[in-house]
């Protein structure tokens, strides 16, 4: 703490502070600016005592003084609300760990706890003309359309999957074939997001990194996407990312198609990728599930007709609507600075119609609308559902996932983005952390508090869904109301990670947490919650190698026998043999040893694979002694992906 304010609180000069602190037995450096929070504490309570008032047994008991709180407010209004001195107030604020100046700000949660301590009865200060944005906000102002007055949108297109699996391939395809069909121009600008033209209907895709934009809207409660298109590449199949995507899809309910990518390449396998996807829970339509999958080749741009069909087929039955005459609202997908226009912004309109010269809040900016701009850089003077837009003539620039409103007035639209700007400040610090359980013990012990009774249930049921034979969850406590010491203390002696959803801190708590680097995480959306204890139980499983193999071949000649190598002949009698895979050495079906394949060759020529019945040469390292008529078997080990 800065010793110029905690001087000024105690009503004293630097100097004296100094001085009375040392005649107290509390050194402060002649060169020190600022102290620790231990110091500072001390030192409140020696220069700014409680005054405690002499209790008369027989005095009427003092009826609690009802005070309302707002969201936010600073410690010098906050005394004059309580008609206190400055000096008591930050006192009890640091005796609740808060080291708070007499500007700063302090939210609702830590003020309610410190009106409370000096004897205050608290009400939360109703802010009737800010309503918070989020996905719930959303879905709030469609649910109150009336149903006639909705119509049918374009369906918004997320592409994901796994790292080089051909997501950017594939979206720059659909780009250069369907945008500039009867179109001039193209696409002439990036502004995160297209349009296609498929059998005279529309499909908007996110032309953003699909993990990366869906998590940084989802963690500000934005879910724009209606559907996901999950790139598998042929020659691969599920791999990590493929299986953080599938879990996202369930978690958010949103709905999904595969794309086999790469079916064009010699080692492409389409059943074993179906195969691989039905393991970790995703059927496909020939494996009798209801999920679509196409076959496509990016590069080659085959299939592509056939995605975009199915695409348009999902959005049918989804039936994807809103109201263009209704509320106008949309969300950010990108932002930056432009040379010439300032702040701009990429949004998607979910619903109404947003207009030229509209007024406007997204988060903690506003605004009125100079320009909208679609894709290929044309003027619009309106942007319907579904549409994305570039725009300008924003106050500062908004981040990815704020929920943009058309407002009747500047005045609403500026004191809505500074109420956002506040929430967003106070919970600035308050980021989660992992959520991490004892990997030596292979168990997660949680604490879980929640808003009501009806949301602990939830919670409880779906962490029951993710119990396993390797790992032990284990809920130590839970209840309704906010996180307390109590709670803190358990978790402290339990190793075990404190979860809230949707209810506040008890500052006390929090501090105890940080003084014992208790894990505490708080939630607003219950599949984030899922998702992160998910994630934290897949961390301790315990990796296993899994053996793929691709083939079997059969020792012919033996040509030459060196110190740990060999070079023999053989024909491959099944499957395929592999240059870079390794090599099993069977004898009448026992096992003998491994080698490595140093060299592969089919009439003198290198080759990278061997087909069935092929003959092949092969320089192997090996300390076996091959024999004519022993068995190779080529095949691959791969860390096993587990699954809930």
């Amino acid at each position: 703490m800065n010793l110029s304010s905690l001087s000024s609180q105690l009503n004293m000069s630097i100097q004296e502070l100094r001085t009375k602190s040392k005649e107290k037995g509390v050194f402060i450096s002649p060169r020190a600016n600022k102290i620790d929070n231990y110091t500072a504490r001390k030192l409140t309570e020696i220069f700014a005592p409680a005054v405690v008032a002499p209790v008369d047994p027989n005095a009427p008991k003092p009826i609690a003084i009802k005070i309302k709180l707002p969201s936010f407010i600073k410690v010098r209004d906050f005394a004059e609300l309580l008609k206190l001195p400055v000096v008591n107030v930050i006192k009890v604020l640091i005796k609740n760990g808060v080291m708070a100046t007499i500007n700063e700000e302090v939210d609702f949660d830590t003020a309610s706890i410190v009106a409370q301590d000096l004897g205050f009865e608290v009400e939360t200060e109703a802010d009737t003309s800010h309503k918070e944005f989020g996905l719930g906000f959303l879905q709030e102002v469609l649910a109150a359309e009336k149903e006639e007055n909705l119509k049918p949108r374009p369906p918004i297109v997320t592409i994901m999957g796994h790292v080089d699996h051909g997501k950017t391939t594939l979206l720059d395809t659909i780009r250069k074939t369907k945008v500039a069909e009867g179109e001039s121009g193209g696409i002439t600008q990036h502004i995160g997001a297209y349009t296609v033209k498929k059998n005279n209907k529309t499909i908007t895709f996110l032309d953003t990194p699909g993990h990366e934009a869906f998590s940084e809207m989802r963690a500000r409660g934005a879910n724009v996407t209606d559907l996901i298109v999950l790139v598998v590449a042929a020659d691969d199949g599920v791999r990590p990312q493929t299986l953080e995507v599938i879990n996202r899809a369930k978690f958010t309910n949103t709905p999904m198609i595969v794309a086999i990518n790469k079916v064009d390449k010699p080692e492409a396998n389409v059943i074993k990728v179906k195969q691989e996807l039905a393991g970790v829970g995703v059927l496909t339509e020939e494996w009798g599930g209801k999920t679509i999958a196409c076959e496509i080749s990016a590069k080659q741009g085959t299939g592509i007709d056939n995605l975009l069909e199915m695409i348009l087929l999902n959005a049918e039955l989804e039936n994807f609507r809103a109201n263009p005459e209704g509320k106008t609202l949309g969300t950010v997908i990108e932002s930056k600075v432009s040379q010439g226009k300032g702040s701009t912004a990429s949004v998607i309109v979910q619903n109404g119609t947003l207009k030229v010269g509209d007024i406007f809040a997204a988060g903690g900016t506003f605004g009125r609308i100079r320009s909208l701009e679609d894709e290929k850089g044309k003027k619009l003077k309106e942007a319907r559902p579904s549409m994305p837009v570039q725009i300008s003539g924003f106050s500062e620039t908004p981040k990815a996932g704020d929920i943009l409103q058309v407002l009747p007035t500047l005045d609403e639209a500026k004191h809505i983005a500074k109420a956002s700007q506040k929430k967003e400040h106070g919970h600035r610090a308050a980021a989660r952390q992992a959520i991490q359980g004892d990997l030596k013990n292979k168990t997660l012990n949680l604490i879980i508090k929640a808003d009501t009774a009806g949301s602990l249930e939830a919670i409880k049921q779906s962490i029951v869904k993710l119990k396993n034979d390797e790992v032990k969850i284990n809920i130590l406590s839970e209840g309704v109301g906010e996180i307390n010491e109590s709670d803190v203390l358990l978790a402290a002696s339990s190793r075990a990670t404190v979860i809230g959803f949707r209810i506040k801190v008890n500052p006390k708590a929090e501090s105890l947490a940080k003084q014992n680097k208790i894990l505490l995480d708080n939630y607003d959306v219950i599949y984030e919650l899922l998702e992160d204890i998910t994630s934290a139980v897949i961390k301790m499983f315990t990796p296993e190698l899994e053996k793929v193999s691709f083939g079997f071949a059969t020792v012919l000649a033996i040509f030459r026998t060196e110190k740990g190598q060999m070079i023999i002949g053989g024909k491959v009698t099944s499957g395929e043999l592999k240059r870079n895979s390794q090599i099993l050495i069977l004898r009448d079906g026992a096992e003998l040893g491994r080698g490595e394949i140093l060299e592969l060759q089919q009439t003198k020529v290198a080759a990278k694979s061997i087909g069935q019945n092929e003959e092949f040469g092969m320089k192997i390292k090996t300390p076996v002694k091959i024999l004519e008529k022993d068995q190779l078997e080529s095949f691959e080990e791969k860390i096993k992906i587990k699954t809930l």
